[in-house]
């Protein structure tokens, strides 16, 4: 006799928890760490900081870290999808935005719990479908200048399913 009962289901593409998967049947797993210094720059410079097949399921996992980025000043820091193969528009906040880089800090690239383990190109504005091939992860600074060096890291994970 179960001793618990479930009052919700997982949304489709999270149904996993009622999956049990065999033997090879689990998820191709990824994770990749990219660590870039930044140099001073402009209001709206980027920095490509990894490139992702754009069905990957972006984890939750996923973390952002960085330097102070501006001894006066308040730029802020973006995270979002380029197009690789022309097969999107870039959107350079799907994932996160506004992140206040006058300061150390850390924070989960993606935004909104809600869109844990949501598709790569499900991120971008206007997508709907794969566009297949791949997405650039990148970095824009906004609201006002870098005028500090700094270390930026991300630990991306994601699942190919």
């Amino acid at each position: 006799m179960a001793d618990v009962t479930y009052t919700q289901k997982a949304t489709v593409r999270r149904d996993a928890a009622s999956a049990v998967p065999g033997k090879g049947d689990a998820a191709n797993t990824k994770l990749v760490t990219s660590t870039v210094e930044v140099s001073t720059g402009a209001t709206g410079s980027t920095v490509k900081i990894a490139r992702v097949p754009a069905g990957a399921r972006i984890s939750g996992l996923s973390t952002i870290y960085w330097d102070a980025l501006a001894t006066s000043g308040s730029p802020d820091i973006d995270f979002g999808f380029a197009s690789v193969n022309s097969n999107i528009t870039s959107d350079p906040d799907a994932l996160n935005d506004g992140l206040d880089a006058s300061a150390t800090g850390s924070s989960a690239l993606v935004k909104d719990r809600a869109n844990y383990g949501k598709k790569a190109y499900e991120y971008v504005n206007g997508q709907s479908t794969n566009p297949g091939g791949e997405l650039d992860l990148y970095m824009t600074t906004t609201t006002a200048a870098t005028n500090a060096v700094g270390t930026v890291t991300v630990d991306l994970v994601y699942t190919l399913d």
